[in-house]
C-alpha cells in the first residue's frame, strides 16, 4: 500500500512540523517489517517533550508494568480489612500482619504481606461516577485520564473508536519512545473487556494506530491456565529465504517511489526514512522481541515462583518485556470484566472464587514480580502498578450499580478503593491515605485515577499538561490533574 500526503497541519503537540503524521509516506503491507513500524519509530523520535517541572520522582522511570485488575478488586477481603464492623461489611476472611507494622492484610495475600515492604499502598483511590459506575466507562477513565458522556443505559461505551482518547501507554511511547530495536508497547494476555465491548480504551485513538499497543493474546479461552505456553512468535521469526526477499522487494519499491516523487522525498528527509527502516528490520533481525517472548528460557523454578497460571506467567513476561527494552507494558487480568469463576467482578460467590481462584493467583504473581524485579535492580527505573477500575461495596447483597448482588456479594464502588505502586523513585513500606471505618469513603489523602496517571507521566519526566491534538485538532491535555508527589521518596 501507497499513501500519499494530504494537506499540512499541526502533528499533536509538534505545531512547528509542517506535515502531520498522516502525510508520512507508508510503504508495505506487513506490520513487522513494512514502514509502518518504521514509521511509527521515527514518529516518535519527533514527539515533543514536556517542559522540565521537575520535583520528587521527576524523570526517575524508563519503563512502567500496568497489572490491570479489570473486574474491581474487593479492597475489603484483599489489602483494606475492617475488623471492628458489622458481619455485613466485615470479610470472611481473617486479618494477617505484614511487614509494614500495624497494616493487615486478609488470610488471601500471605505472600505480598511479605513484601509489602517493598512498595506503597495508596488505600484513599476515590472518585464519584459520572452516570452509572459499570466496567467499561470505568476502564476507559482509568486507562485514558478522560470520560465520555456517550454511556449507554447499561453502563457500557460504545465500541472502540479512533476518535477515543489515547490509552496512557500510547502517549508514553510516543514522547518517550525506546532507544532499543523492541516493541514499544505490549498489552497482554487479553484485551479489556466488559460483555461484547472490547478493547475500550486500549488503543492509541486519535494518536493513530502507529502508537497502538502490540498486543499479545495466545490462543484459548480465560479459563485455559495453560495460555501462556502457546505463544506464536513465527511473525517475528520469518525463514531466511522469505526474509531475503521482503527485503529486496521493499527496497526496490522505495527506491522507485524516491525516484519518481522527488517533491515527497524533498518533504520528509528530515524523518531520515533510511534510519527508521533499519531500525524497523533491527527489531526482527536481533531476535530481542522473539527472545523476550520465550518463557522457556526461564527456569523451572522461577516460573514456579509466579505461578503456573495464566495471570502468574504474564507477569514473568512483563518482566522479561522490560529486560529487552520494552517502554510499556499492560498485563490486563485474564478474565473478561463481568463474569463469572476468577473475576473480580464478585457479585454472587465472593468467598469461594476469591479464595480458591482469583486471590492466590495475585498474591503469587504480583508478589513474584514486585521481588523478581527488585532482586534484578528492575526497580530502580521501573515502575510498576497494580490497580483496577473500582473496589467492591462495603455493604454486602445490596445493589450500587443496577445489578442483583447475593448476600455474599459486593456491588461496584468507585468512591474508595486499593491500588499498589512501586518502583522508580517511589517510597518503600509506605500507606498512602486512609479509608474510613467501614472502608466507603478516604478519610485522608483522597486520590482520583486520573491522579494516578500523571504520577505516570511524572515519573517519566512528561508534564500531565503537555497539550495534544485530537482528531478535530482541538488541544487536550495529557490528563486533567497533577501528580501525588508525596508517593515519592
Amino acid at each position: 500500500m501507497i499513501r500519499i500526503p494530504g494537506d499540512p497541519g499541526k502533528d499533536l503537540c509538534d505545531s512547528h512540523l509542517g506535515m502531520t503524521r498522516r502525510d508520512v509516506l507508508r510503504v508495505g503491507g506487513s506490520a513487522m517489517l513494512g514502514l509502518s513500524l518504521g514509521g511509527m519509530m521515527e514518529l516518535q523520535t519527533h514527539a515533543k517533550g514536556a517542559s522540565n517541572k521537575g520535583g520528587r520522582g521527576w524523570g526517575k522511570a524508563k519503563n512502567v508494568i500496568m497489572i490491570y485488575l479489570q473486574g474491581g478488586p474487593s479492597h475489603l477481603d484483599l489489602w483494606d480489612p475492617k475488623e471492628d464492623v458489622p458481619d455485613t461489611v466485615r470479610s470472611v476472611f481473617k486479618t494477617i500482619p505484614t511487614k509494614i507494622s500495624g497494616v493487615k492484610y486478609t488470610e488471601l495475600l500471605p505472600h505480598l504481606a511479605k513484601v509489602n515492604d517493598k512498595f506503597t499502598m495508596i488505600r484513599s483511590l476515590s472518585y464519584t461516577p459520572n452516570g452509572l459506575f459499570n466496567h467499561t466507562a470505568a476502564i476507559y477513565q482509568m486507562m485514558t485520564g478522560y470520560t465520555t458522556d456517550k454511556v449507554s443505559p447499561s453502563g457500557q461505551l460504545e465500541p472502540p473508536s479512533p476518535k477515543d482518547f489515547p490509552n496512557f501507554g500510547s502517549n508514553i511511547i510516543r514522547l518517550r519512545p525506546p532507544t532499543e530495536p523492541m516493541l514499544p508497547f505490549v498489552m497482554l494476555p487479553r484485551p479489556l473487556q466488559e460483555s461484547n465491548v472490547v478493547g475500550k480504551g486500549g488503543s492509541a485513538g486519535f494518536l493513530g494506530k502507529a502508537f497502538d499497543p502490540y498486543t499479545l493474546y495466545p490462543p484459548g479461552d480465560d479459563m485455559d491456565m495453560a495460555k501462556m505456553d502457546k505463544i506464536n512468535i513465527d511473525d517475528l521469526n520469518l525463514r531466511p529465504d522469505v526474509f531475503s526477499y521482503r527485503l529486496e522487494r521493499r527496497a526496490r519499491m522505495r527506491e522507485e517511489i524516491n525516484k519518481a516523487m522527488p517533491d515527497l522525498e524533498k518533504a520528509v528527509e528530515d524523518y531520515n526514512l533510511n534510519q527508521y527502516y533499519k531500525q524497523a528490520l533491527n527489531l526482527i533481525v536481533s531476535g530481542r522481541a522473539r527472545n523476550a517472548f520465550d518463557l522457556k528460557q526461564e527456569s523451572e523454578r522461577v516460573r514456579d515462583r509466579f505461578g503456573r497460571n495464566t495471570f502468574g506467567q504474564s507477569c514473568l513476561l512483563a518482566r522479561r518485556l522490560v529486560e529487552a527494552g520494552t517502554r510499556v507494558v499492560e498485563v490486563v487480568w485474564p478474565k473478561v470484566a463481568n463474569s463469572d469463576n476468577h473475576s473480580w467482578d464478585v457479585h454472587t460467590g465472593l468467598n469461594e472464587r476469591m479464595r480458591d481462584r482469583s486471590a492466590p493467583m495475585l498474591d503469587r504473581g504480583l508478589s513474584a514480580l514486585i521481588s523478581d524485579m527488585d532482586e534484578r535492580g528492575l526497580l530502580e527505573d521501573t515502575l510498576v502498578l497494580a490497580v483496577g477500575e473500582f473496589g467492591r461495596s462495603p455493604q454486602k447483597g445490596v445493589s450500587t450499580s443496577g445489578n442483583s448482588n447475593s448476600a455474599d456479594g459486593r456491588d461496584h464502588w468507585p468512591y474508595c478503593y486499593t491500588g499498589v505502586i512501586a518502583g522508580a523513585g517511589i517510597k518503600r513500606g509506605y500507606v498512602h491515605g486512609k479509608s474510613d471505618k467501614t472502608g466507603s469513603a478516604p478519610l485522608e489523602n483522597p486520590v482520583h485515577p486520573t491522579q494516578l496517571l500523571a504520577t505516570i507521566y511524572h515519573a517519566f519526566g512528561i508534564d500531565p499538561d503537555t497539550i495534544v491534538y485530537n482528531h478535530l485538532n482541538q488541544p487536550r491535555e495529557l490528563v486533567k490533574a497533577h501528580a501525588v508527589n508525596e508517593l515519592f521518596a
